[in-house]
């Protein structure tokens, strides 16, 4: 296994580099901290003692990041000690190395969290979608309060590819039908097999693509494919700031395929203090869709360090 470490220092090139070497290198990367953080070379390795300390992870793409320096300045600004283990992987590793105690507290989203945990719920709400997670949740740990940022899986298509079948603002991803197979679809590998990707676009809506090419989560490489037409439709969160940049259209999603997106903490519940979890329930009491949405545009099109934009949100909102 190939370990890459991101000091603080090198954050502001990090967002966009640790999933282009994730990818490259076929490695699960771990980002260090240079600050009063400590952090692991390899986040996949379990702390033999924690000491007191609330570990913060994320999922390998660059909101998760964003994310969880957000609840990991919160916390400090609580007397809590934090390290962090960054840009581990997908959620098929995050879940299980939360379950099992390596991390504290991870950035989730609460519709692809109830999707991992039970490919058959259908929940109509918000609040169905995290009475749902709660009785499929391993016990040891808990869902704490969902903001209303949204962060949803969705299928954008370039320009081009929406000018040729036009495409628009209301199209739905029905409309995608006859011209599925001839168009090259890309994302994250685990977009190929979950039912939130390629076996929910295909059972909900009948779409059977050319072919599929294996990206990132959402990243810079399934929008550079989808700039350069290298794939024709990609799989995007809806709070890509390179959505109006590139002027990609979001298919609409009028069966609620990507369910409701919710950022929400999820926590090792005994492992994560009283005040820490008061202070990432306040967190979600201020975040919104359009903060998130802003917030990724400093880091991604504004090249800022995701810890300094971070800090700055936090105490815009008395935070800290």
């Amino acid at each position: 296994m190939t370990n890459v470490t991101f000091a603080r220092s090198t954050r502001k090139s990090a967002t966009y580099a640790v999933s282009l070497l994730v990818v490259a290198t076929a490695a699960l990367a771990g980002c260090g901290s240079s600050d009063d953080s400590s952090s692991s070379s390899d986040p996949l390795q379990e702390d033999e003692a924690k000491g007191g300390t609330v570990v913060v992870g994320s999922n390998n793409f660059p909101e998760s990041i964003l994310l969880a320096d957000i609840y990991g300045e919160a916390l400090k600004s609580k007397g809590i000690k934090v390290s962090y283990k960054l840009n581990i992987g997908s959620r098929e590793t995050t879940y299980g190395l939360i379950k099992n105690g390596t991390i504290t507290v991870l950035p989730e989203y609460n519709g692809a969290l109830l999707a991992y945990l039970n490919k058959d719920a259908h929940a109509t709400t918000p609040e169905e979608t995290n009475k749902a997670i709660a009785s499929e949740l391993d016990s040891k740990l808990t869902l704490l309060e969902s903001s209303e940022a949204q962060d949803k899986d969705a299928v954008a298509v370039n320009e081009a590819t929406a000018k040729k079948y036009k495409l628009t603002e209301k199209s739905t991803l029905a409309d995608l039908a006859d011209a599925a197979p001839e168009l090259v679809i890309g994302g994250s590998p685990e977009f190929q097999t979950r039912h939130h990707g390629l076996p929910g676009l295909k059972e909900d809506y009948g779409l059977e693509f050319k072919s599929f090419k294996a990206l990132d989560a959402g990243g810079p490489l399934t929008v550079a494919a989808l700039k350069g037409n290298n794939i024709q439709a990609g799989n995007i969160f809806t709070t890509d700031p390179g959505i109006e940049k590139n002027k990609f259209l979001i298919m609409q999603d009028p069966k609620n395929l990507f369910g409701f997106e919710n950022v929400t903490p999820l926590a090792y519940k005994s492992d994560l203090p009283a005040e820490g979890v008061s202070a990432l329930n306040a967190v979600s009491e201020k975040l919104d869709t359009e903060a998130l949405i802003s917030l990724n545009g400093e880091v991604q099109n504004g090249n800022k360090d995701p810890l300094e934009v971070a800090k700055t949100w936090l105490s815009s909102n008395g935070l800290t």
